[in-house]
């Protein structure tokens, strides 16, 4: 058995771990927003790099967010 670092994920496990549905995985994997590689024509995603990409989105979502009362110049 893979470990989750090293475990890879179909489009359709993608999806249920995102909880969204399989045509946004698709088309941000094939727009290169999500961490994905083909193998003979179908997407696979590591399930680690996927974390990270989670990490990075939250990340940015949080830092994108200012205090109240704080105005940008």
């Amino acid at each position: 058995m893979a470990t989750a670092e090293r475990e890879i994920l179909t489009l359709s496990e993608v999806a249920e771990y995102l909880k969204v549905a399989e045509r946004t995985i698709y088309r941000l994997a094939g727009a290169r927003k999500l961490p994905a590689f083909k193998v003979g024509g179908a997407w696979r995603f590591s399930r680690a790099e996927i974390d990270e990409w989670i990490k990075r989105q939250t990340t940015a979502a949080s830092s994108s967010h200012k205090p109240p009362g704080v105005r940008r110049k």
